[in-house]
């Protein structure tokens, strides 16, 4: 099942939480691009937490801008993964950019988040330089899909 909630929900909170910690193993803080959960709330960014079995197991959020929409916050816990989860959340946010008139759907993702690019490039997500304020650098990775 997956849901519309705010970010800053007991699940949103916790999921963006385990999500940093992760994050912050992996890459240095400036090339961390995620928004806080108080930007993904004033900027009223869509965000939607996916559950298995009843329990919080993901989320993800979809920040709308000029012409395309970007995929912010894509996270799912390590007990569920490869459960098809993740590629759920895909189908759903293209579902509600389409229903929004939205045609393109970008992101950024690190070099070291193997599994994720697999899943993007898989969903058809095919590689582009970077966009609006990413910068070229030896760990992060755009892409974008035309719906």
């Amino acid at each position: 099942m997956i849901s519309q909630e705010p970010a800053h929900s007991p699940d949103g909170l916790r999921l963006i939480e385990e999500l940093e910690g992760q994050l912050a193993a992996l890459y240095a803080l400036e090339h961390r691009h995620g928004l806080s959960v108080r930007q993904l709330v004033e900027e009223q960014v869509p965000f939607f937490v996916i559950r298995h079995g009843g329990e919080a197991a993901g989320c993800v959020g979809l920040q709308f801008s000029d012409g395309f929409a970007e995929i912010k916050r894509m996270y799912v816990r390590p007990a569920f993964r490869g459960r098809g989860l993740a590629k759920r959340m895909l189908e759903h946010l293209e579902a509600f950019a389409r229903e929004r008139g939205i045609g393109v759907i970008r992101l950024e993702t690190g070099i070291h988040q193997r599994e994720a690019i697999a899943l993007y490039e898989s969903a058809g997500f095919r590689p582009i330089p970077p966009f609006g304020r990413y910068e070229a650098n030896d760990v992060s990775r755009c892409y974008e899909k035309r719906l």
